[in-house]
């Protein structure tokens, strides 16, 4: 790769090196898509949506789109891209009404709709309107950087405090991103990348789709995103790499799933949330497979990796920093993220080196072993019986606990100065909360308690906080 590259020009040049090379399989109806095959779907669609607009200018304009992982979603996102167009990956769980909000609430010029319409978008359109006016002046994000580099795509934020928050990616950034997994995951053009997680979200398009696009390295999209399929799929299709989420890879590790189906795998990665340490030993003594923590973010890619997965093992970290990231420490436990795959535009924070930099809301310490260990999130400090009280540290502490695999805290939803918490465990209400009397401070000790066996989890893989907050209000 040289600085000139961008998705486009890394795929064609695979395209042309080795057209008949394997791109993508369905594990459903068992269908092999090629980089030609591909390639060619992407321009057939380009193609269609010139026709269809002849006078549109598509060039820097920011088309939102959901498809299901599959060859669809690959075309809308090469097409997009050939168009000169920037596009916006939408979660294809959310509904057409949802996406159109989501679209006019980061500005995007037109949303692509499941039968391959362009609609323009405006702020005043709704899902039952036919106001198709598109406005000239609005959208200041499609303005390229000062540098002139051309945005690749638009990230969206998890949106877990507000409005997802839509951030301009250029080609290079991407592509360092993918550079940066691969080198420190050992991802090599000629693996087969099992795609579970979405396509559209920032661990899929870090793992999956652009280390595709850059190195050839294919992907296999399960047949139905349960436990006994990806063992189906695993043992048929052979894939050798599985970036994944702690809730399956808990469910793979307690369920009847033969061991030797993923024979094939030679790394596993967990990543949207920390894994626990006996998820990971129940997976080892079962499969002979150990997993690897992962941690980034939105704004900047991957951060850490947990190449031996030793730190997984013991919980002790989310491991060492990924080739190409630098990570610098304020006496507060804030830290900031820098490489060549940090966000830049609209954003003022650099490195020395010139490279996007980017403060995460975590606090975090590198340990003995010069690793990751994840310390909380700012900005959960509360006041109970007088007292302050690190609503982070607190879930920390619960979660060292034996049998209590997460644990979420928050204020009394009722009880001034009181507390409620969420459990993810196996044990009843009495004995989880027994246990809590047994361990922690009086004062620490939620008046409310919420067991269930797991967290809700949102499409992205990671706690989902809303719904724990509504079940604590119950």
């Amino acid at each position: 790769m040289n600085e000139h590259d961008t998705l486009l020009t890394t795929w064609a040049a695979l395209v042309s090196a080795a057209p008949d090379a394997r791109a993508l399989i369905e594990a459903a109806t068992g269908e092999i898509h090629t980089r030609r095959s591909l390639d060619a779907r992407a321009s057939t669609l380009a193609q269609i949506f010139r026709t269809a607009h002849p006078s549109l200018d598509f060039n820097n304009r920011l088309i939102a789109f959901s498809r299901p992982n599959g060859p669809d979603w690959l075309a809308a996102f090469l097409a997009i891209l050939q168009l000169g167009a920037v596009p916006v990956p939408l979660d294809p769980s959310e509904s057409h009404s949802s996406q159109l909000t989501l679209a006019q609430s980061v500005r995007a010029h037109f949303l692509l709709t499941p039968d391959n319409q362009i609609t323009p978008v405006t702020t005043s359109t709704s899902a039952n309107s036919s106001d198709y006016s598109l406005p000239a002046t609005r959208y200041s994000i499609l303005k390229p950087p000062r540098t002139g580099a051309a945005s690749a795509l638009i990230k969206l934020t998890s949106g877990s405090t507000g409005t997802p928050r839509a951030l301009a990616f250029t080609h290079a950034q991407m592509l360092a991103d993918a550079r940066n997994v691969c080198a420190s995951m050992d991802i090599r053009p000629a693996d087969l990348n099992l795609g579970l997680i979405p396509f559209g979200h920032s661990y899929g398009l870090g793992n999956l789709v652009i280390p595709l696009l850059a190195q050839g390295t294919a992907i296999l999209t399960p047949s139905a995103p349960l436990h006994h399929a990806l063992a189906a799929d695993c043992a048929r299709f052979s894939p050798t790499v599985f970036p994944a989420v702690p809730a399956i890879l808990r469910i793979l590790a307690l369920t009847d799933v033969p061991a030797e189906s993923l024979r094939s795998l030679r790394v596993i990665i967990s990543a949207g949330s920390v894994l626990p340490p006996e998820t990971a030993r129940t997976f080892l003594e079962k499969f002979g497979q150990r997993i690897h923590n992962f941690y980034g973010s939105s704004e900047t890619g991957g951060i850490a990796y947990d190449r031996t997965g030793d730190a997984t093992l013991e919980g002790r970290s989310v491991g060492t920093p990924l080739d190409g990231v630098t990570l610098t420490f304020t006496r507060t436990k804030r830290f900031t993220v820098s490489s060549a795959a940090v966000f830049t535009h609209k954003n003022r924070r650099r490195s020395p080196s010139g490279h996007g930099a980017h403060m995460p809301a975590d606090l975090a310490a590198l340990n003995a072993h010069g690793e990751l260990t994840l310390l909380g999130r700012t900005g959960r400090m509360i006041k109970i019986a007088s007292r302050r009280l690190d609503l982070t540290t607190l879930e920390q502490e619960i979660k060292k606990l034996p049998g209590l695999r997460d644990a979420y805290a928050a204020p009394h939803p009722d009880r001034p100065d009181e507390l409620a918490c969420a459990l993810a465990t196996d044990l009843s209400p009495t004995d989880a909360r027994a246990l809590l009397h047994r361990s922690l401070t009086a004062w620490k000790i939620p008046k409310r308690l919420h067991v269930l066996k797991d967290f809700p989890l949102t499409p992205r893989g990671k706690p989902d906080t809303q719904s724990l907050r509504a079940a604590l209000r119950l």
